[in-house]
């Protein structure tokens, strides 16, 4: 009779214990009504991932702990199924006796570690401590965790399971300690980001790892948003021979029930690949409504443009949470075209969503008025348009403030990375969408969202306004290609300097524009003071101007110098 596991891909939030408790408990029950006898959970399920500095809280380790004996207790309900749950452990564990007084009074532990503890009937049968803590890709894991060469391996029902965590997977030395140690089997679980290609990534690393030791492998992730990371899932069993047997889907919470025959790996669902546009659509949507639902804000507010970037943040609001939690509002200016107005109206007609006009002339005027005398003889220039678009943040944040909604800033990767954005106007909102997609890629989501065939409504996004060419729309006949170069040259530019790493010189010997190399990279530095005050948003790339990106504002270095 085949052997049934359990593999938990769930959503949980970093620090809600008691939610989190709950999500681990109904997917053991889903698990033990299907005959499993293990079931594996995410990294840190029980706490969430990642919880950074509250690492450095007392309280937060009291907190995991007694949320961990209370987990240990209530799976204690499903006789026989053992269950692998991810949490924080101390070296020196807190004593029971006098509970009250000792863990509200201890100070913050010296060892802590990233863990997986086995629970059969109630009790911990074996813990596996993080080997390498994950260190790279913006993570600081070893600001906060011990490491511990030790795997943990169990038996069950004739089979030896070895356990490893996450980061631990990708290098060879951990899963060949574990065949070491007797394993058969290995167990991976993961909370490890998306980004664009990680799935092939991920899948490829696990296929070297199950061929060196000629093992199958079980790799579960976690699913859901955290500020700007999305745990993708994507959980897949590997073949001794590397051959993929079971993949879960993307981006949904799932437990689902795969079967070995002793050692090896039963052939089960495979989810389909989807395209780049798919898997980066479904990421946005999860990261708004993740992002927006346990933050608890009522509903999302949309400064709608009738530009391509607004549409885009219109309709993935609208699909992560619903047209009746979304608001658009169009502030349009003399310079705002009838065609944007009438776009923008089509657009929030075609969501769905609650739509209100605002006109700015009014208030532009007042302050070209309260400037008249200290502008006097100066001709208009960007202080005027940043006029404009500060009016506009203002508005925003007003009716935000007073219904406690959050603005979603509606900026691209590209506009982000040159500066083609204002502070404390279209920067301002509590969360951007489009931070990490480049504007090409803006017009292939679009794209793809008005022809999938998974959505209720379709072409919800107006072919004129893919058709336009893009304007802020701040003077009069203004372009964004009147101070940039075109964006599919920004765009490949961009990717080579900030997500490859490339010199200058070598982007300019892939047959780029020496000047357009010089004035690009020019203005990714000196508008780095903007990015710091931007709000944070998706991360889709795996360098994105968040956590990935860590230049200093104030530099005196000339990259030019050295082409």
């Amino acid at each position: 009779m085949a052997m049934k596991i359990a593999l938990a891909q769930i959503n949980v939030t970093v620090g809600d214990f008691s939610r989190n408790i709950l999500k681990i408990v109904t997917a053991a029950q889903t698990a033990y009504t299907a005959g499993a006898s293990l079931m594996i959970t995410p990294e840190l399920a029980l706490s969430g991932y990642p919880p950074e500095d509250l690492l450095l809280r007392p309280a937060f380790y009291t907190a995991s702990y007694l949320a961990f004996n209370e987990l240990v207790s209530r799976l204690g309900c499903f006789t026989g199924l053992h269950v692998l749950v991810g949490h924080l452990f101390r070296s020196s564990p807190i004593e029971d006796t006098n509970l009250n007084r000792q863990v509200k009074g201890c100070a913050l532990p010296a060892d802590i570690f990233n863990a997986v503890s086995l629970l059969i009937n109630g009790q911990i049968s074996g813990t596996c401590l993080k080997q390498e803590p994950h260190n790279t890709g913006g993570f600081d894991e070893k600001k906060y965790f011990k490491s511990n060469p030790q795997p943990l391996v169990f038996e069950l029902e004739g089979v030896k399971f070895g356990v490893i965590l996450c980061e631990d997977a990708w290098l060879p030395s951990a899963a060949l300690l574990t065949k070491a140690a007797g394993a058969n089997v290995l167990l991976v679980p993961n909370s490890s980001p998306y980004h664009i290609d990680k799935e092939n990534l991920r899948i490829n690393i696990l296929r070297e790892r199950a061929r060196e030791i000629g093992m199958s492998v079980v790799y579960l992730n976690l699913v859901g948003a955290q500020d700007e990371l999305v745990f993708d899932g994507g959980s897949f069993v590997l073949n001794a021979q590397g051959e993929l047997v079971t993949r879960l889907p993307q981006f949904v919470e799932k437990t689902a029930i795969v079967k070995f025959d002793g050692a090896h790996a039963q052939r089960d669902e495979i989810a389909p690949c989807v395209s780049i546009e798919t898997q980066v659509y479904a990421a946005l949507v999860l990261g708004v409504r993740d992002y927006v639902n346990k933050n608890g804000f009522p509903e999302a507010i949309i400064g709608l443009s009738g530009g391509v970037d607004s549409a885009l943040v219109l309709a993935i609001a609208s699909d992560a949470l619903g047209a009746d939690r979304v608001r658009a509002i169009m502030m349009p200016s003399r310079y705002t075209t009838e065609i944007s107005i009438s776009d923008a109206t089509e657009i929030a007609r075609r969501a769905g969503v609650r739509y209100n006009e605002i006109s700015i002339t009014p208030m532009f005027e007042a302050f070209r008025v309260s400037l008249a005398s200290e502008f006097l003889g100066l001709s208009d220039d960007a202080t005027e348009e940043n006029i404009q678009a500060r009016i506009r943040g203002t508005l925003l944040m007003a009716i935000s403030n007073k219904f406690g909604s959050i603005v979603l800033s509606t900026g691209n990767k590209s506009e982000i990375a040159v500066g083609y954005c204002t502070l404390y106007g279209d920067m301002a909102g509590g969360f951007s969408v489009l931070k990490d997609i480049a504007k090409t890629l803006v017009y292939r989501l679009c794209r793809y969202r008005n022809t999938a065939t998974t959505f209720a409504t379709r072409n919800i996004i107006p072919e004129r306004i893919l058709m336009r060419a893009p304007s802020a729309e701040l003077r009069e006949n203004q372009s964004d290609q009147d101070s940039l170069p075109p964006y599919e040259v920004l765009d490949a530019i961009m990717q080579m300097y900030v997500e490859e790493g490339r010199s200058l010189s070598e982007i300019i010997a892939a047959g780029y524009i020496r000047d357009d190399v010089q004035q690009v990279a020019h203005l990714i530095k000196i508008n780095e003071y903007k990015r710091r005050q931007a709000p944070i948003g998706i991360r889709v790339t795996h360098r994105a101007f968040g956590r990935d990106w860590r230049y200093p504002i104030t530099s005196h270095f000339n990259e030019e110098r050295y082409l």
